[in-house]
């Protein structure tokens, strides 16, 4: 079933976000279970997509080794991010600690085009 979802989401970056994506790949774990879909982008940065079985998601953009920049929207219940009016789901913007609300759609095929249209906005300077 994840796996299955990897294949979606890869189909749909590749599509609609040729201009920005160089290559997708699906990690699988030592036992052969797909763990994520990682995303290559033009200017060397990635974006890795994790989702589990009770629909527990990531879709964290790094810039790593560049810089520690990161842009991840989560759902993980982290009591600490509590205060956010989307929690549990929320938004990691340049660092861990800087936390915002995300308005991220629930189906992941919308959650995937939502979120690599600001990865895309952001990576080319768009408005």
């Amino acid at each position: 079933m994840i796996l299955s979802l990897y294949r979606r989401l890869e189909e749909i970056v590749r599509s609609d976000f040729s201009d920005i994506v160089y290559d997708t790949k699906i990690i699988y774990s030592y036992t052969g279970r797909a763990r994520k879909l990682r995303v290559f982008l033009i200017d060397e940065s990635l974006v890795d997509i994790w989702y589990s079985q009770d629909s527990d998601y990531a879709y964290h953009w790094s810039k790593y080794p560049v810089s520690s920049w990161i842009y991840r929207c989560d759902n993980a219940p982290h009591q600490k991010w509590g205060y956010v009016k989307t929690f549990p789901k929320h938004c990691h913007w340049e660092s861990q600690g800087n936390v915002l609300e995300s308005n991220l759609p629930d189906k992941p095929e919308d959650a995937a085009r939502e979120f690599f249209s600001t990865v895309r906005k952001l990576m080319l300077g768009l408005k």
